[in-house]
């Protein structure tokens, strides 16, 4: 009788399912380090802008200043949580721990450990992404029921931040090239992010068309204040496409570092 043979997908689920649990328990052994460096940080600029700012700007676009920008730090803490620890967790585990040359040596490939990586990250940043959310519900803003979309929300940014992270360190080759990334790329994003402020005149609303942090900030306020429909469907639809691209250019960086 001939032996069965079993079909391997492109992307194995035991695989994927062996590096994320890999992963778990390497972070139960850090987790109060990483939760606190990616909560604590971005509540402390909720607090020091909503009510800093918030004693001189009382409502912008029709809502209090602090809720305003407690709905948009939820998409800083998605970033703090996804891009930072993707490009520093990477660098080192491929260039001094050597871990991923271990996890290759088993029947794992560079697209399996990539997508189970930014698969991890991204859950740890929608979870983190929620710490800002309840602060500002703490602080008077009503809950809502399309709050519960704010992990799913975080989780699609996340991956795509965490597939950016994993591309940047596998391109550059010292972790000090890290610093052009987040002074030339990251930082800009950041600000012009409608975050704390509303992006009114016109070439800040086009570069926020463009810039992924900036439709998470809007996908998160709809969802406390109210959906609009096809707009923040075209906004998902902006994070995916985002997702997908960070994701393939990932894969390719690592194989470039990884694979001979």
């Amino acid at each position: 009788m001939a032996a069965s043979t079993r079909h391997l997908h492109r992307l194995e689920p035991a695989a994927l399912r062996g590096v994320m649990v890999r992963e778990v328990v390497n972070f139960s052994s850090f987790w109060r380090s990483s939760t606190f460096s990616s909560t604590v940080d971005p509540t402390i600029y909720l607090l020091a802008f909503g009510f800093g700012f918030g004693s001189l700007v009382s409502t912008v676009g029709g809502y209090d200043y602090i809720d305003f920008v407690g709905t948009g730090i939820v998409a800083t803490t998605v970033l703090f949580s996804g891009a930072f620890p993707a490009m520093y967790s990477t660098f080192v585990k491929y260039q001094f721990q050597h871990t991923y040359d271990a996890i290759l040596a088993a029947p794992v490939d560079t697209e399996e450990l990539v997508t189970a990586e930014a698969l991890w990250v991204a859950v740890r940043a929608g979870v983190y992404g929620c710490v800002p959310m309840l602060v500002t519900i703490g602080f008077g803003l009503d809950p809502a029921w399309g709050m519960l979309t704010v992990p799913l929300i975080g989780f699609l940014c996340g991956f795509g931040w965490a597939c950016f992270g994993i591309a940047v360190a596998g391109f550059l080759k010292s972790i000090d090239n890290f610093n052009y990334v987040i002074s030339a790329v990251l930082t800009p994003l950041f600000l012009v992010a409608g975050t704390f402020f509303p992006l009114k005149q016109h070439w800040a609303r086009i570069a926020g068309n463009f810039n992924p942090l900036h439709q998470c900030v809007e996908l998160v306020r709809q969802a406390a204040f109210g959906f609009e429909g096809w707009v923040d469907l075209a906004r998902v639809g902006g994070l995916m496409f985002f997702a997908v691209v960070a994701w393939r250019v990932a894969i390719y960086a690592m194989q470039r570092k990884l694979v001979d």
